[in-house]
């Protein structure tokens, strides 16, 4: 896959700090071939105004976010808009759902702006409807082009109000306030739009509104959202809540609030609620088959089950539940060398980089950070990129001299990892391991 010098200095800067890219990920994907059909005809479903669910699932390492990101990546150039929350205990419980909309709102991304898209759709559906009305013809002035399209704003709003009446008088409120100069009440009615609490009272007066966002509303913002990306063109929207298994370490009563909150949120797409609306969500084994996960609810566990006692090779991908493969050094290594080549493509010394890093020097590498950590290769990729990145190949890059087998011992330090790359490492003894690369 060709890809441009920009994108590949995005990629490679995000694994260099030890992160997921956001975007071109197929060009270095490994492993994953086997679930693209299932998951663009199941994009195509959502683009055709169907509800979409799926559950996630695998253990550190595996690649979950990988694979949301990728499953993202590919969302956005068929035209969704997207966005990626994280719950957590404090800022993101899920039994709070005002709060899940609202990092929602924050984080929608579509091609053109990578997080915090909310504005730009919100003026480029005004920007649709101005162009419908242009195309009706006998625009005398702008002041005609401002009433008629108000007035086609009224109409398509109905189908929002419908859903959302707050939401409706929000986005109302902000076209007023965008059309007449008045920036404050503007930005102030988009952020109480976007679930944004201790929104100024000047701007929710000037709306008709008042409060904040609830529990129970924000479903309903939900499907104004969806409508309005509907109505400017948009495939729909993809939702990723990525690590739910954290509901495991709240207290009981929160941790039953959160599973029946997933119960009713899949229930809803299921029933044709949301329209448009591709939702995934991603967890540990542990989650889905332990004492505290969704065993706990006993329709929610039902509506989540798959058998996986057979072969991982006939697993599936268009069940409710995708189990991804965990990595093994083969594939570990052909992710390095892809990377190799992504970076290459971008480096200063290309043929340098190629001679001096082949794919056996890559693979060793692998194997060496695996051994690191007591040979769980599944938890490895992480690091083992960020290694390869930034230890390695920018070293190669910038030093006509270096040469890894002979200036570079590889070492793993507790700072740099996470808490379970750490307890691998106690685990497999790093200190007695001899890496000759």
């Amino acid at each position: 896959m060709s890809i441009s010098r920009a994108r590949a200095e995005e990629i490679i800067d995000a694994l260099r700090r030890g992160t997921v890219p956001r975007a071109s990920l197929d060009a270095f994907c490994v492993g994953l071939e086997r679930f693209e059909s299932t998951v663009d005809a199941e994009l195509e479903s959502a683009a055709g105004q169907r509800g979409v669910f799926k559950a996630v699932r695998g253990d550190y390492g595996c690649g979950k976010t990988f694979f949301t990101r990728w499953l993202a990546d590919r969302a956005r150039k068929r035209g969704f808009v997207t966005s990626e929350v994280q719950i957590s205990e404090t800022e993101t419980p899920l039994h709070k759902l005002e709060t899940v909309y609202r990092r929602l709102m924050e984080r929608l991304a579509t091609t053109d702006t990578p997080e915090g898209a909310l504005r730009n759709i919100v003026d480029g559906w005004f920007h649709v409807l101005e162009e419908d009305v242009l195309a009706e013809g006998d625009i005398a002035d702008e002041a005609t082009l401002i009433e008629r399209t108000s007035c086609l704003l009224e109409s398509r709003l109905a189908a929002v109000g419908n859903q959302a009446p707050l939401f409706a008088s929000a986005i109302r409120g902000y076209r007023q306030a965008s059309v007449s100069g008045d920036r404050g009440v503007a930005d102030g009615l988009l952020a109480w739009a976007a679930g944004q609490p201790h929104v100024a009272a000047t701007a929710k007066r000037a709306a008709g509104i008042k409060g904040d966002l609830d529990h129970f509303g924000a479903l309903g913002f939900l499907q104004g959202v969806l409508t309005m990306l509907r109505d400017a063109g948009h495939a729909g929207l993809l939702l990723v809540l990525d690590e739910v298994e954290t509901i495991q370490r709240v207290r009981s009563d929160a941790r039953d609030k959160s599973l029946n909150a997933l119960r009713q949120l899949i229930d809803e797409v299921e029933a044709g609620r949301f329209p448009g609306l591709f939702l995934v969500i991603t967890g540990t084994p542990a989650f889905y088959d332990g004492p505290q996960g969704i065993q706990r609810l006993e329709p929610l566990a039902q509506r989540l089950h798959v058998d996986f006692q057979t072969d991982a090779r006939f697993d599936n991908p268009r069940a409710v539940q995708l189990r991804l493969p965990p990595f093994d050094l083969e594939r570990l290594g052909r992710v390095g060398c892809k990377v190799r080549d992504i970076f290459a493509s971008a480096a200063d010394a290309s043929d340098r980089v190629q001679q001096i890093c082949d794919d056996a020097y890559v693979r060793r590498l692998a194997e060496g950070v695996a051994g690191k950590l007591g040979g769980k290769v599944g938890i490895a990729p992480r690091i083992f990129l960020k290694k390869l990145v930034a230890d390695v190949l920018d070293r190669v890059d910038q030093f006509a001299d270096f040469d890894p087998t002979v200036h570079y011992s590889l070492t793993l330090n507790e700072q740099e990892m996470t808490p379970v790359e750490r307890e691998a490492a106690a685990a497999g003894g790093v200190d007695d391991i001899t890496l000759e690369l």
